[in-house]
Order: C-alpha cells, then structure tokens, then sequence
C-alpha cells in the first residue's frame, strides 16, 4: 500500500510538471499555436491539457480571447516561482549536452542593415568559419520588432532603445547621427546653420516599418535639449544605404551614422553641416530575453559579438 501511495504520488508529480510546462510555454508565447509547435504537440492536445491543469487546481489560468490568450494573475504569480526553477534545469542539462556536442543549431538575429554590415557580419563571420554545425539567419528590420511574434533569438537596437526585461550586450561604439550632403548641393541650396533650417531644405526620407511612420530627424541642442524635425523631399526609402547614395547623388541632406558616411565624407562626396547638434550616443547592443536559455550555438555567437 505504501509503495503504491508513493507510485501515485510520483506520477502525479510528473504529470503536474509537465502540465506546468506546457501552461509556461503559452504564458510565454501568448498564442496555443506558437506553444503547441514549439512542443511539439497538437493544438486540441495542449488546450486539454491546460483545462485538466486548471480543474485540478480548481482556478482559471489563462484568459482566452478571439485574439490572445495571457495568464491571469494567479498564473504569473505561479510562473514566477517555477520559470526559474525550469530554466535552472534546463541550463544543467544543456550544459551537459554541450560538453559532449560541438556548437550546433540555428540564431535568428533581427537588426538594420547598418548594424549587420558594420557589426555583425565582420564578428560572426570568422565564427561561421570555425563551427560549421552553427547557422545564423539575419532579419533586416528597421522597425522594434518583438521577438517572441517574429521567432527572433536575438535582436540588435541602439543602447538607449533596448527594451527592459531584456539581456543587453554592447557590441559596437559609441555612434552619432551627423546630416550630410553633396557639395554640389551645398552650393545650391546653402549650409543650414540650425536643425530648424532643415524645413526650407530637401530631404532624403527614411521610411521606418514601425506603423510606417517616417524618421524624424533628431538632434540636440547646446542645453541637451532633444530636438526633433520632421522634414520633406523627393526621395524616400526603408533601408538606409540608398538614403546615403541619394545624398551623394545631390538629390538633398540625409541623417545617417557617421561610421557608414566615413568612407564618402574622407573622399570629399559628402560633407557634414549642423556637427554641433549632432551629439554621440551609446552605440549597437545586442539584446535577448532574460528568460532564454543560452544554446551552445547563442553562446558562440554572444562570445564573437562581445565588444
């Protein structure tokens, strides 16, 4: 009797667990469909499993929705206690594989173009080189994408625009926005001598895929005083690189980083104007959830990116 009380327990306890899994998997995903893929089970399974979880304990854990499913506050409360716990073990046991695997798997990171063509690719490329088993899939995107929806590992954003809750690293220097423009152009249209000018100017636009809104340029004044214009023109992209090459075609101004204008700036196609508005800023960071366990290839990839 005593054997089997303790059977029953065991198996009561195993099944609690993996129930919990499954209720942090959607906690996590905020949709039954990304958490029924990502463990590998059906739908229908899944769902049957949170309802036994929630008549067991005799409360409801998830708010359902036409559009979304959340945990209410009793599942975060819960959640809070176990994540760790999980996470802790998982780590052990990926530790474990790693010893007796090289690095392998897939790293979905999402940054701009600039980012990955001045930081990124020059780091990580050499790694590809030294761990064929690792694969890294770049996602171009200049809007803040959210991770968990675009099934991102990894994301790289300016440091001051990195999300809390999030891991940051930096990974490259400090940078600043400087406005340039083809001497040609100058000696059209004049130098601006405040961002205020830049409205009686043309401007090369850069549309973001954040609600698709377009940059507004911004600057700073001598009191750090932030300043924000938005200007117009003929020409208008989503990636930054054309925005740079309408400028040195003359078309009018762009603000784009100084590191990518260097090359042109040194060459004499470009010059500055408004230098004392443009202030530095803290540079590229690597960012990722606090939450995520450190895969042997993430792990690689963070120790290339490590400025």
């Amino acid at each position: 009797m005593i054997l089997d009380s303790k059977l029953k327990a065991s198996l009561m306890l195993r099944e609690n667990i993996n129930d919990l899994i499954a209720l942090a998997a959607v906690a996590e995903e905020r949709s039954f469909t990304r958490a029924a893929a990502r463990l590998n089970v059906s739908q229908s399974a899944l769902s049957h499993t949170i309802k036994g979880l929630e008549r067991r304990l005799g409360r409801r854990l998830l708010t359902r929705t036409t559009r979304s499913v959340a945990p209410t506050l009793e599942a975060e409360d819960l959640l809070a206690t176990l994540n760790p716990c999980f996470e802790k073990i998982e780590a052990r046991l990926q530790a474990l594989n790693d010893t007796r695997d090289q690095p392998t798997g897939t790293v979905r990171i999402v940054a701009v173009e600039y980012a990955i063509e001045t930081i990124l690719w020059p780091k990580l490329s050499p790694m590809l080189k030294e761990h064929p088993s690792v694969n890294i899939e770049f996602v171009m995107d200049y809007g803040y994408t959210d991770l968990a929806e675009s099934q991102c590992d990894a994301g790289v954003r300016y440091g001051e625009q990195v999300s809390e809750g999030m891991i940051a690293m930096r990974i490259g220097p400090e940078e600043r926005m400087v406005c340039v423009g083809a001497p040609e152009y100058f000696d059209f249209a004049g130098v601006p001598e405040t961002p205020q000018d830049l409205t009686e100017h043309r401007c090369i636009n850069l549309r973001l895929s954040t609600h698709g809104a377009l940059y507004a340029w911004e600057f700073e004044d001598a009191e750090g005083t932030e300043i924000r214009v938005k200007v117009k023109g003929q020409a208008c992209f989503n990636t930054i690189n054309p925005v740079m090459r309408a400028a040195k075609d003359g078309h009018g101004l762009s603000l784009i980083p100084e590191r990518l204008a260097q090359p042109l700036l040194d060459e004499g196609q470009l010059a500055t104007c408004l230098d004392e508005f443009s202030p530095y800023f803290p540079g590229f960071h690597l960012y990722y959830p606090s939450r995520q366990r450190p895969s042997s290839a993430f792990q690689v990839v963070l120790d290339a990116l490590k400025e």
